[in-house]
């Protein structure tokens, strides 16, 4: 078992974050580092966007984007979420995204849903969100993504 800590995405450390990479057929599937940032700056989707990273000990080891409401029950989106393609397959991913669940209803007691969309052909992301309790709501946002949710409270 890792222990999977949460930070935000600074100037102490996106030097480091954006030697994040993913492998090369996962690329059209997730942002890149410096695209997540740059959402950060001009909050296409809602009131907030935080960027954080992953760590394990003090390695980054991925990194993800909370666009939210601030105070909402249901507006909590996780976006850009990826594991570095060196530590694929060996179960990073499901802790991180464990911690990341339980992270966004620490800081945000209000929240009561959490959402977040996947490309279609994006397999391996869709099982391991359904093994996290994701349910697809059979709806596609306005980039063809389908929509899933997961209740919290």
């Amino acid at each position: 078992m890792y222990e999977i800590r949460i930070k935000e995405i600074t100037r102490d450390n996106w030097e480091e974050a954006l030697k994040l990479s993913v492998h090369e057929d996962q690329k059209p599937f997730v942002p890149s580092i410096a695209e997540s940032l740059a959402f950060a700056y001009i909050k296409p989707w809602d009131k907030a966007l935080d960027p954080y990273v992953l760590y394990e000990s003090n390695q980054i080891i991925g990194a993800f984007y909370l666009t939210y409401t601030p105070n909402s029950e249901e507006n909590y989106w996780i976006g850009g979420f990826q594991v570095d393609k060196r530590l694929q397959g060996k179960g990073y991913g499901k802790q991180s995204f464990k911690k990341i669940i339980e992270f966004i209803q620490e800081k945000h007691p209000a929240c009561k849903v959490i959402s977040l969309t996947v490309e279609k052909e994006n397999e391996q992301a869709i099982g391991l969100y359904e093994k996290m309790g994701f349910v697809s709501w059979d709806q596609e946002n306005r980039y063809g993504e389908h929509i899933y949710r997961l209740k919290v409270r």
